[in-house]
This record gives C-alpha cells, sequence and structure tokens, in this order.
C-alpha cells in the first residue's frame, strides 16, 4: 500500500458532495484548533519549567526583546 499525499488527498476532496466537504472543513477547524491548543499548553510547561530553572528571561526593552526572538 502506497502513502497517501497531499495531492492525492486534494484530489479526493474535490469528488466529494458540498456537505462532506463541509464537514471535512469542520473537522480540519477543531484538528487545527486542538493543535493550537496543544502548542499553547507545551510553550506554558517550557516557560514554567525555564522559570523553575532561573532561565526565563524578561524585559521591557524593545531591542533586548527583539534580539531574544531571535536567538529562539
Amino acid at each position: 500500500m502506497s502513502p497517501i499525499t497531499f495531492s492525492t488527498v486534494v484530489e479526493a476532496i474535490k469528488t466529494l458532495s458540498t456537505d462532506e466537504k463541509q464537514e471535512i472543513q469542520f473537522l480540519l477547524n477543531h484538528y487545527i484548533c486542538e493543535d493550537r491548543r496543544d502548542q499553547i499548553l507545551n510553550n506554558f510547561n517550557l516557560a514554567q519549567t525555564e522559570e523553575q530553572n532561573g532561565t526565563l528571561n524578561f524585559s521591557s526593552d524593545l531591542q533586548e526583546l527583539k534580539q531574544m526572538i531571535e536567538d529562539y
């Protein structure tokens, strides 16, 4: 069995009815929200760990914040 490719999925979606496409859209939006929640939770856990380790950095200086983002 060959792996499913993005283009295969796109072509399969084209053949669906409008109702099925809307259901796919609903599911994708739901999955994207779940993924984003997971990212937020992971970032929160990382920040907590950094705070506990004393490695969490804060700054109100715009240039320093830009540098921190670039270094990340």
